[in-house]
């Protein structure tokens, strides 16, 4: 019997060291960003933005790097510390009953917050949902800028593997991700699944 996945796991390509995050960008922000492996000017820095370690999620959200404004897309690599900052801090983005104590108590830590978090259906090769959830990762003020200025390693253009894992459809194409390891307590306030 296959193996089904729990529906709130987050799933990465990921090292000791390293977590692999996506994101779609316009050609004036994600040439130098891949060419120079740090943000231009251009990037902005005072509004949110979105880090998803699913490729597939990601290419759904960009419509395989076709969208308006996200014609390429990157993979960045950042530091695992940065990324464990990111989800300790980290609130939901919608209320849920299990993980927060009130309405009103949530509504306060999503205001002071640098971090929210979503789960939104993973999808397949086809872009079709899946039962399993994939996370976004929104950061703002100090996580954007801890963001560009120390956790990113090594960005890398995969525009042209977007293109190609549409034509192809082959899932051998697609990044190994896996289980990310978290422990209890940020596992609780992600609401995701630790097993």
């Amino acid at each position: 019997m296959p193996h089904t996945p729990s529906p709130r796991r987050i799933r990465a390509a990921h090292t000791a060291d390293t977590v692999t995050v996506y994101q779609a960008f316009p050609p004036e922000i994600a040439g130098p960003a891949a060419a120079e492996g740090r943000f231009p000017d251009a990037f902005e820095r005072d509004r949110m933005t979105w880090i998803k370690p699913s490729f597939l999620w990601t290419m759904h959200r960009s419509d395989w790097g076709r969208s308006p404004g996200q014609e390429r897309v990157l993979a960045l690599e950042i530091s695992r510390e940065g990324f464990d900052w990111a989800l300790e801090r980290a609130v939901l983005s919608a209320y849920t009953g299990r993980v927060h104590e009130s309405r009103a108590a949530w509504k306060r830590e999503l205001r002071q917050s640098p971090v929210r978090v979503q789960w939104d259906p993973e999808r397949d090769l086809a872009l079709r949902p899946l039962d399993h959830r994939a996370i976004q990762v929104g950061l703002r003020g100090e996580a954007v800028r801890r963001y560009a200025d120390e956790w990113i390693l090594r960005i890398r253009d995969v525009t042209g593997l977007a293109g190609r894992v549409r034509l192809e459809r082959d899932p051998a194409l697609l990044p190994v991700e896996t289980a990310y390891p978290l422990n209890a307590a940020v596992a609780a306030r992600l609401g995701a699944a630790t097993d």
